[in-house]
């Protein structure tokens, strides 16, 4: 009879045993917050927090390269790590309206139903189900992609809104605007990281020849704005 590795007491790969560490750090983290929101809840509020970020491609390019928090390889930002579970996978089709979109984490459950798809330049979703144990903290409502043509490319705005629970909101406005921010960066990182190098650095080489409009003197292509919080 074969032995699996594991069960003759072998070690697990290193990168088991890094998925695992992270997994327990979330689940204790998500513990905190459980314990923060009991201690410091109050009545939901409803914010809005939307972050936007430059790239040098077409609008059609960016569109077929479009990720959930939880589709983004490598490691998330210090914050999300250190306060939010750990996102492990997506299971649905994120192109079709009505589409459920299953995203698993390391504690629980997001469940997103696309309700607006409109290529290349806008998609949305709802919330229909949250089970991360955060609850009593944050509970997430919708949010949208919207990608806008620029002469030297497109911006791309990620909105993000949410019902806040955690009281005085002076104080923890400001942690969730940082921490919904870094989110936001992970996500249009992970997208730019995503497209094709030729198609980008095509596309800037031809605005930095005035093909398309100069970009600003020592600007980055992907420049992130401000995260806005709205109510």
């Amino acid at each position: 009879m074969t032995t699996h590795p594991l069960e003759a007491g072998s070690p697990a790969p290193e990168g088991d045993l890094k998925r695992s560490r992270s997994a327990r750090r979330a689940s204790r983290a998500a513990g905190g917050l459980g314990l923060i929101g009991r201690i410091f809840g109050g009545e939901p509020v409803e914010e809005t927090v939307e972050t936007r970020m430059h790239f040098p491609a077409e609008p059609a390019e960016v569109w077929r390269h479009i990720l959930f928090y939880e589709d983004v390889p490598g490691r998330p930002p210090l914050l999300p790590r250190a306060l939010l579970p750990h996102p492990i996978r997506t299971v649905g089709d994120k192109s079709r309206v009505g589409a459920v979109v299953e995203c698993v984490y390391s504690t629980g459950l997001l469940a997103k139903r696309m309700t607006a798809v409109h290529p290349p330049n806008r998609t949305e979703f709802e919330v229909i189900e949250q089970r991360l144990g955060i609850e009593d903290c944050v509970l997430a409502l919708d949010g949208s992609v919207e990608i806008r043509r620029r002469p030297s490319g497109c911006d791309v705005a990620l909105t993000t809104r949410y019902l806040a629970r955690l009281r005085p909101r002076f104080l923890w406005r400001r942690l969730e605007r940082i921490l919904a921010g870094q989110l936001h960066r992970h996500i249009l990182n992970g997208m730019r990281a995503a497209l094709p190098v030729s198609a980008a650095v095509h596309r800037q080489a031809a605005a930095e020849r005035g093909i398309f409009g100069a970009p600003r003197p020592g600007a980055h292509p992907c420049t992130p704005s401000e995260s806005r919080p709205r109510r």
